[in-house]
């Protein structure tokens, strides 16, 4: 992460997510930006929020259900769906220029929810289906598939939910440690203990299991994202909904110690403005949704610039939705 080349894509990633905020009615998009100081807490401060693909498609493709997100090469970004598509994104517009079909090696498709794209330009990408985590060309073929601890596979034959396993994907810098999360605890552990598996790379570009580490949610929450910070620390996202009421979303910073997260609130995303947004359900904060991707897109003078976007469930009561963050680490 501390090349030239991603510093480079950071940069102008960022200069892009800029420009895109500065669209208006009449352009191709809707956005509602305010000037920093809209505040989510001392440390997060909302910079907008952008529905500009909501409800729409591209190539015949729906573009939503967007359940993660990665800077590309170029200074482009990637989105995942977990409906078994990558959208590769142009920068400024923050609109689909590339899809790309993702499927198993039976030509099955995905319930694809991590994606990390590495330093070579490939993709990693996690499926909660059995759960596993592919590596693909940029065409979407397959390269090889990672090994997976038996008890993380989906029960029966292991110990992890139905649709409660590798829902977070990051690399650290220097890209050679990568982190699942677990979205839910597996059957037999506390309610609020997550597991979050390791790999290391090898020299030879593959990788092997590494250490397994524990990371405590809050109550009746599970995760849903995390990211690496340029430090190595970890932003993790969790997330709940109740009927009637509505999505909880947290951002917390988190750092190992020994095989556990310590874990601190960053922010409450109810708690930040609306500026303006509108809920197609009953929500907390009309400006909340389903978010499940995050990724970093810019750093300054201990300040990051963050990308989170929701997952629709192609559902008429969701929306596909990008919000913007500055976070003070």
């Amino acid at each position: 992460m501390r090349s030239r080349t991603l510093r480079t894509a950071l940069a102008l990633l960022t200069a892009g997510l800029a420009a895109a905020g500065t669209l208006t009615a009449a352009g191709p998009a809707t956005a509602q930006v305010k000037p920093p100081g809209n505040d989510c807490s001392p440390a997060v401060s909302l910079t907008g929020f952008w529905d500009g693909l909501d409800e729409t498609t591209y190539e015949d493709t729906y573009v939503g259900n967007l359940s993660a997100l990665a800077p590309d090469r170029r200074g482009g970004l990637a989105a995942l769906s977990d409906r078994s598509s990558l959208f590769r994104l142009d920068a400024r517009s923050l609109k689909p220029r590339d899809v790309v079909p993702l499927a198993d090696e039976n030509g099955a498709a995905l319930d694809a929810e991590g994606l990390v794209v590495a330093h070579d330009g490939t993709y990693l990408v996690s499926s909660e289906t059995e759960p596993s985590i592919r590596r693909y060309t940029r065409d979407g073929e397959i390269l090889d598939r990672l090994p997976v601890p038996d008890d993380l596979r989906t029960a029966p034959e292991g110990r992890a939910r139905v649709n409660g396993s590798f829902e977070g994907l990051t690399l650290l810098p220097g890209g050679r440690t990568l982190l699942a999360a677990m979205e839910y605890p597996l059957a037999g552990d506390p309610d609020d203990l997550v597991r979050v598996q390791t790999w290391q790379r090898t020299p030879r570009g593959d990788f092997r299991l590494g250490t397994r580490y524990a990371y405590r949610t809050d109550t009746g929450l599970g995760v849903s994202e995390i990211t690496a910070t340029p430090d190595g620390r970890l932003l993790v996202l969790e997330r709940g909904f109740t009927s009637g009421v509505g999505n909880t979303v947290r951002l917390y910073l988190a750092d190992r110690r020994g095989t556990t997260f310590d874990k601190t609130l960053l922010a409450d995303l109810a708690d930040c403005p609306s500026l303006g947004a509108t809920a197609k359900q009953p929500q907390p904060n009309p400006l909340l949704d389903n978010f499940e991707g995050m990724t970093v897109t810019g750093r300054s003078k201990g300040r990051l610039e963050l990308l989170i976007v929701s997952d629709d469930n192609q559902n008429t009561a969701q929306t596909t939705r990008f919000l913007r963050l500055r976070v003070h680490t």
